[in-house]
């Protein structure tokens, strides 16, 4: 029934909420603010204030798996290169916490995951240093070019990409539905393996509540997008800009087997549920951890509460968007 689908979407929504690990998430601002300082001070005069970004951020961030970005805007004349700029912000952290942590380059970011904890918690950070597209524009703009190792991703031949960190937040703000069904992707990507970015599937989601008229509840609301995904993914011609610079095509970062498998996966989903309300386990599982039946917030808000997740620190195939 889809009342039973819908009450169990529910359910899993709750279990995934942030306000179950406050105590951990507090030890990542903590590291995270702790960082934004020594950059600050380090490149005084180089940069404009850090901002916080990632799934954190847009607010679609799920306890299972997360780590807490931060997007560093370099100005213009502060390096002849991007690729010096980024070497030299690796350089730098890796001198300031080699002792501490694991400082490793990815794809467009610096990861940081910092030793355990007398708890256990392994704290895990993505710093992304980007500089402005043009000089002294960037607080009114918000552009930046980033640094890609192309031997990390997709991306073989740039080695710099314009993006728009600022826009990426904003397309989603005040989204409230988008961003239940943004985090139900991620439970079904993070729970079954699934090799997609979270970015994608965030971009995926707004598309299709934008092309479409998705109304009804949680399941149907989902069902709606996992359609729209099933019917145009693997479509030739298709696109998925990225608001932070309408050049990209996220969808480029697929190959054509990749759409076509994105496709039928969504096609069996929605066949199997359809057939067996059952089937919605599988696909969308509770997070055992805080499967305990104790709904005090009644489902509002997506705050903060404590226990240890697993680090996330992305490997070498690091994402970029979250």
């Amino acid at each position: 029934m889809e009342e039973t689908k819908q009450a169990y979407l529910q359910e899993v929504l709750e279990t995934y909420r942030m306000s179950h690990i406050e105590d951990l998430v507090n030890k990542y601002k903590s590291r995270r603010d702790e960082v934004k300082e020594v950059l600050e001070e380090k490149y005084t005069g180089d940069i404009y204030s850090p901002i916080n970004s990632g799934s954190f951020a847009k607010h679609t961030a799920i306890n299972s798996k997360f780590d807490l970005d931060i997007a560093v805007p370099f100005k213009r004349d502060s390096f002849k290169t991007i690729e010096k700029m980024f070497d030299d912000v690796f350089g730098f952290l890796n001198a300031k916490y080699k002792d501490k942590a694991t400082i490793r380059k990815q794809k467009v970011s610096i990861g940081i995951e910092f030793f355990a904890d007398k708890d256990g918690d392994n704290i895990s950070l993505d710093i992304v240093p980007g500089r402005e597209l043009n000089k002294e524009q960037y607080p009114d703009d918000k552009n930046m070019n980033l640094y890609v190792n192309s031997k990390y991703g997709v991306i073989e031949k740039k080695t710099y990409i314009q993006t728009n960190i600022q826009a990426q937040i904003d397309h989603i703000k005040a989204k409230e539905n988008e961003r239940k069904i943004i985090r139900l992707l991620k439970i079904w990507k993070t729970s079954n393996s699934e090799k997609y970015k979270s970015f994608l599937l965030e971009l995926l989601a707004i598309k299709a509540f934008e092309k479409e008229s998705i109304s009804g509840n949680l399941w149907e609301k989902l069902k709606a997008v996992m359609q729209y995904i099933q019917n145009n993914v693997a479509k030739e011609g298709f696109t998925l800009k990225d608001p932070g610079n309408s050049n990209n095509n996220v969808v480029e970062t697929l190959e054509t087997w990749e759409r076509d498998n994105l496709s039928s996966k969504m096609k069996i989903i929605i066949n199997h549920i359809e057939k067996n309300d059952d089937k919605i386990k599988l696909y969308f599982p509770k997070n055992s951890e805080f499967d305990d039946n104790d709904h005090s917030s009644n489902g509002s808000g997506y705050g903060i509460k404590g226990t240890t997740i697993a680090s996330s620190i992305p490997p070498n195939n690091q994402r970029f968007g979250n």
